[in-house]
């Protein structure tokens, strides 16, 4: 790199979470001076939802898109890695920024560390403790590999040094995802013009359903006890409840749409992300397995029901609006009677969670790369 030439850093996305995280920091690297190049691998490949994220988010188009699509984790995180390596090498960024945790993250990653390139991972040194959700693993593996690390509250630091990782690598900065969420707040769509463009008239308050984790609606047993429980909610609080196709055919493979079959349940085709924000900032609560939606509420201090043995967002609870229940139902309707009887837990935001974290990372890594 010559001594005028502005720093490349290659970001990659994959899967919508990584959407509403990377905008931002596109823009703050571009702010300060640095090239930002996009790669997309088509890891969430439905085309019609990956327009309208990027036209919500105002991202930029992909300057790449790997477009690879479905398949096992082993198939889908090695083709990643065959199809980006060419890419890396025509390229030939200074540094490799890679968000969240999901199978791009890790396979690019690893690419870019066996060639020498900086890796910089946003999002780091989050744990669940929880070997047997795929997105620990590619947690804990790519921060291994990564040279920067940026951490979306402090406790993630002790996560990173009990496993070896040197603290000078390290950098608080924030939540990125939050800075996705006050640049977007005045833009989102009203959750009164969502549901009156299906009829429906919630004006009581509803409670909004997110469910996708394949432990929770893979699982048939599993699932009947959730929807089993959201059935007896929606008897007296409305349920409003996008359903992902994926959840929508495990639910009819199952037998079990008769359970959201209901005046009081509204589902909905997957929401775009200004939708999405309406529905949350609008809801009583929210009910969800999805750990972006832990964050979201707790910056939007609506109460938050996470139906999920574990989080990897212990910030979400001990600070923000989260309850973690698990997938009891008796757990998850006594939680429900706590946010009727008390309002829920209204929390505080966190430390750094102020639209700022992406102009941190930019300017640390510029630092970094000069």
């Amino acid at each position: 790199m010559s001594a005028m030439a502005a720093p490349k850093v290659l970001c990659v996305v994959g899967a919508r979470p990584n959407f509403m995280k990377i905008g931002p920091v596109i823009r703050a690297l571009k702010g300060a001076g640095m090239a930002a190049p996009l790669v997309h691998t088509g890891q969430h490949y439905d085309e019609a939802m990956n327009d309208r994220f990027f036209a919500d988010l105002g991202l930029p188009r992909p300057d790449v898109n790997l477009e690879v699509g479905s398949g096992s984790h082993a198939q889908q995180t090695a083709e990643i890695m065959r199809r980006f390596e060419p890419v890396l090498d025509d390229l030939a960024p200074q540094a490799l920024l890679v968000v969240g945790d999901v199978n791009s993250t890790i396979a690019c990653a690893l690419v870019a560390a066996k060639k020498g390139v900086t890796v910089v991972h946003v999002e780091a040194g989050l744990r669940s403790y929880d070997r047997a959700m795929p997105e620990e693993i590619n947690r804990v593996l790519t921060d291994q590999i990564s040279d920067l690390l940026f951490t979306t509250e402090r406790d993630a630091l002790a996560n990173l040094t009990r496993e070896g990782i040197d603290p000078a690598r390290v950098h608080f900065v924030g939540n990125v995802m939050i800075d996705t969420l006050v640049m977007n707040r005045p833009r989102a769509v009203p959750a009164t013009a969502t549901l009156e463009a299906v009829g429906a008239d919630f004006r009581t308050g509803y409670a909004l359903v997110t469910l996708h984790r394949p432990s929770n609606v893979d699982d048939p047993v599993v699932l009947a006890r959730l929807l089993g429980g959201l059935a007896e909610i929606a008897r007296q609080t409305p349920l409003v409840f996008p359903i992902h196709p994926r959840t929508r055919a495990r639910i009819e493979a199952a037998g079990l749409m008769d359970r959201l079959d209901n005046a009081r349940t509204v589902l909905l085709p997957p929401a775009g992300y200004l939708e999405m924000l309406g529905l949350m900032a609008g809801a009583r609560l929210v009910i969800t397995d999805s750990g972006g939606v832990q964050e979201e509420t707790t910056a939007l201090g609506v109460p938050c029901i996470t139906v999920r043995e574990n989080t990897e967002r212990p910030i979400t609870v001990s600070e923000g609006t989260n309850t973690v229940v698990g997938t009891d139902p008796a757990l998850l309707l006594a939680a429900w009677r706590d946010v009727l009887a008390s309002g829920g837990k209204t929390g505080r935001i966190p430390e750094f969670w102020d639209g700022k974290a992406s102009e941190r990372i930019a300017s640390i890594l510029y630092q970094h790369l000069r």
